[in-house]
């Protein structure tokens, strides 16, 4: 994968020490941690209502020692800022030819020499949705890696990392489980929640 700003040295303690900082002046907290047998993941971003869960993502990604990458639409990769959003650790993607981000995803984690965090939102969109997408499930069951629940609850102002989850296959039951965990965590814009 490419070199992303996580992985930038010094650059990146720059910004961890400045992404403290920041959570200490607005009041949020960081919880949980990174388990080592999770070095390449599928980590849910949700809920995703807003903007801002994209600049906090990645306060809290330095807070919590992550490599994250992201995945947005192409049109916010196009110049002058795709070089940016690319070491910001996004990954391109072209929504009219989705059929095979999958099989992408599952090929880039499995290649991937070293870690590899994989930010998912499951709505998909910061537009208000009804239903959850099931991509982050397919690529983590694909490349064999666990999910991992990471929350942002503007409400309370706490971000982090929950529990470790590992698809059964039975993808039904393992959603109701998944959707559960959030129930109680409040997006930016709650009412555009699709969980």
């Amino acid at each position: 994968m490419h070199r992303t700003i996580f992985t930038t040295p010094v650059v990146n303690t720059l910004l961890r020490g400045l992404s403290l900082t920041i959570l200490k002046l607005t009041g949020w907290r960081v919880e949980g941690s990174l388990p080592p047998d999770c070095p390449k993941c599928v980590v849910i971003a949700a809920p995703h209502t807003s903007n801002w869960d994209l600049p906090n993502t990645l306060i809290a990604g330095f807070a919590l020692r992550m490599n994250l990458y992201w995945m947005g639409k192409r049109s916010i990769f196009a110049p002058p800022f795709g070089a940016l959003m690319h070491w910001l650790g996004g990954i391109a993607v072209n929504r009219e030819k989705s059929t095979n981000l999958v099989a992408a995803s599952v090929d880039a984690i499995r290649a991937a020499d070293g870690p590899l965090q994989l930010v998912v939102p499951p709505e998909g969109t910061r537009s208000k949705v009804r239903y959850w997408k099931t991509g982050f499930y397919h690529i983590a069951h694909g490349a064999g890696v666990p999910i991992v629940l990471s929350y942002m609850d503007y409400a309370r102002k706490i971000s982090g990392l929950g529990p470790v989850f590992h698809p059964t296959g039975d993808i039904d039951r393992d959603m109701e489980t998944i959707k559960a965990f959030y129930a109680p965590f409040k997006g930016k814009n709650p009412d555009q929640s699709g969980h």
